[in-house]
Parts: C-alpha cells; structure tokens; sequence
C-alpha cells in the first residue's frame, strides 16, 4: 500500500529508519556493540542517568506502582503531581504550573485552548512542528512571520486589529539552529498591541539563565511572559513537559485544554525523578558552567578550521551539509571514526538545509569535545560542510 512512497523517500535519502542504544544517555554510548560518543541528545546538563533521580523514581515506583491509570481529572493525580508544578513554579518565577505528557501535547492542546476561530496567532516561521501543528488545530488566522523579524511582526500586529485575541508563540532557542528568540521586542510588542506571549522553553529551560530558568531569566524579563511551556525530558534528565503562567490561566487550561484533559497522567515515578532532577540543577550549577564550557570549546574549535556553525548562540551547534545525501554520509562517516550525530533532513529543516546537529553535555570530557572536532575537521577537509 506504502511501498511506493518508502521507495521515493529512499531515493531522496529521507527514508528514516531507528537506531539502538544499548546504554544510558551518557556522554559515550554503546551503539551496534560500539563505544561513540554521543554528540546528539538533548541531555544537556548529563543528569539522565544521575544517581538522585534514578533513587527518587524507584521510591515512587515501590510506592505508587508504574502507572498513573488515568487522567488527572479522573483519578490519576497524585501527590508527587502536585509538588512538582509547585516546584517548577518556584523554579520558574510563576504563580503557577501544569504538567503535561510532553511538549507536542503541551503545544498542541494549549495553542488552540488560547486562540480559536476569530483569533490571531502570529509564529516564527523556524517554530519547532508541535507549534505549528497547534496552530493548526486552533482554527484561528495563523500568520507566520519572517524568523525573528521583528519589523515583520509589527507590521502584522498593526494590520490585524480586530481580532478578539492575539497570540505570539515562539521557541525560546530554536532547536535546528541554535539561535535565541529576540525576547526583549517580543514582550516589548506584545505589550504595546495587547497579545498573549507564549515561549517554548523546551530547549531552555536548565540552559538559559542564571539559574537555569530559561530564555525570561536569561534576558531579565521574568514575569513578563504570559505563558511559558518548557520540557522535563531535555536538560532535566526525565519526561514530560510543563507550563507556566498566572493562577488563573493554568486553571482555565485545565478546563479547557484537550490534550491535558483526555491523556492519562505522567506516571508518578516520572514526577519524582523531575522533582530530584530541580534539586540537581540548583544544587549542582558546575554542571551549567561545564555545559557552555564544552559548548565553547566546541565551536572555538571548529571556528579555527572554517567550519560555520552560526547563527548558534546556545549548546545546538549546526553543520550544515546542504543535501540530505551529503549529510547522511557525514553522519555515518563521522559514526565510523567515533562520533554519533544524526543525519537531519526536510522536513524537519527546509529543503537544502540538511545538516549535522551537534549537541553537547555536561558530562562531555575535554577529550571528547578535541575528538569531536578533528573529526569534523576530517570530514569539512572532505567537502561534507558547507563554509
């Protein structure tokens, strides 16, 4: 029935197929009984596999059982549920939190409980898929503005006046990219044309910022976001996603938001490894400052042998191969020489953009980050990177 379509695909090397890890999430994995360094997880600060939250899950686990059972409004709600939105609402300044299964859920379910037929939603055209599938399902005016054009979006504020409520939604770091959402004019124009601001802090959150409260704290902006979504399963080492805002906006997407509303709730296991997963990122800033140390000595190092990785300002650093074809072939080529960083291809990045997407850790030794980049180096010498 598919065959065809799998046979085009394949032919224009966007064919997918899994591959297997046969150990934690560490800075060097076993891959087809291979020792590599793994230079693609969102794992940012290396706490996947801390001590803390594996004790703090198996606790939850003897007490609350593996599963949830059902949703939160029914009887799926827990304790454990309840302390962690009390805690990432400390943790990031909000009055307020709501738990989520993940952040294509948290995006499509809160998107359309905001904004519906009548509405203006107005999203970064390099907004991550979860996004746009939510403004999709909104069935509200969606217009997509030119990526962190600023002038673009005001002109689009200006000339859409009437619509009952505006929405600006934007990631917070763009995850193929790199770069930082421009956050200062955002809440500058969402304030000056009444919009609801909504940042995804997926790849943020426990990055950005002082504290590690994402992309609000990292410009001083704190408590000027409306709503803020952000991930448990990237830098805080477990599942699941969040979002924060006022008491009275996390309350309405409670009764509102579908996909918050009809999904069974995060196991309670889950709960306890996030909660142990703030108490590490408080307790344990070195693994922050270690992070955008291996991120520098990343780039510094790929900079000095001409391979591009802008427009990366964040721990995502893009080498750009061009065609799907090139970047496969850097990916597997750099797999044989020790280094694991997946092939990314349309239509997650547009057509000709294919790439590399190297993400560091924490917990990357100074000799992973050296290997890292004479191999690159290798393969840019190749012609596999665009200058």
């Amino acid at each position: 029935m598919f065959e065809l379509d799998l046979a085009q695909r394949e032919q224009q090397h966007l064919l997918r197929n899994l591959v297997r890890l046969d150990s934690a999430q560490g800075p060097r994995v076993t891959m087809d009984g291979k020792l590599v360094v793994l230079l693609c997880s969102n794992n940012y600060l290396g706490i996947a596999e801390h001590p803390a939250l594996k004790h703090a899950a198996c606790d939850a686990l003897e007490r609350y059982g593996s599963g949830s059972g059902a949703s939160r409004l029914v009887s799926g709600n827990t304790e454990l549920h309840e302390e962690l939105e009390r805690r990432i609402a400390a943790f990031k300044g909000s009055e307020s939190a709501i738990l989520f299964n993940s952040g294509y859920a948290a995006n499509t379910g809160v998107i359309p409980a905001v904004a519906g037929e009548g509405d203006l939603v107005l999203s970064d055209r390099l907004n991550h898929a979860s996004i746009i599938d939510g403004c999709r399902l909104s069935r509200a005016r969606t217009e997509v503005f030119r990526h962190r054009d600023m002038d673009h979006l005001e002109t689009l504020l200006r000339s859409n006046t009437t619509a009952p409520r505006k929405l600006i939604v934007t990631d917070g770091v763009f995850s193929m990219d790199g770069d930082i959402a421009p956050l200062p004019d955002l809440v500058t124009l969402a304030e000056r044309y009444h919009a609801i601001l909504m940042v995804d802090d997926a790849h943020a959150t426990g990055v950005l910022g002082k504290q590690g409260r994402g992309t609000a704290e990292h410009f001083g902006l704190e408590g000027r976001v409306h709503i803020q979504m952000g991930t448990l399963g990237k830098a805080l080492g477990s599942f699941g996603a969040y979002v924060t805002g006022a008491r009275d906006v996390v309350r309405y997407l409670l009764n509102t938001c579908r996909s918050y509303m009809f999904s069974t709730s995060l196991p309670a296991a889950v709960c306890a490894a996030s909660i142990a997963a703030l108490d590490v990122v408080v307790s344990e800033p070195w693994r922050r400052e270690k992070l955008w140390y291996n991120r520098n000595r990343l780039a510094h190092g790929l900079a000095s042998l001409g391979v591009s990785i802008a427009p990366s300002a964040t721990p995502i650093l893009p080498l750009l191969a061009g065609s799907s074809d090139q970047a496969l072939q850097a990916s597997q080529e750099a797999f044989t020489q020790g280094i694991f960083a997946t092939a990314i291809r349309p239509p997650t990045v547009p057509d000709g953009s294919a790439r590399l997407r190297a993400t560091v850790m924490a917990t990357h030794s100074e000799e992973d980050i050296d290997q890292a980049v004479r191999i690159f180096g290798k393969l840019k010498e190749k012609g596999y990177f665009s200058p």
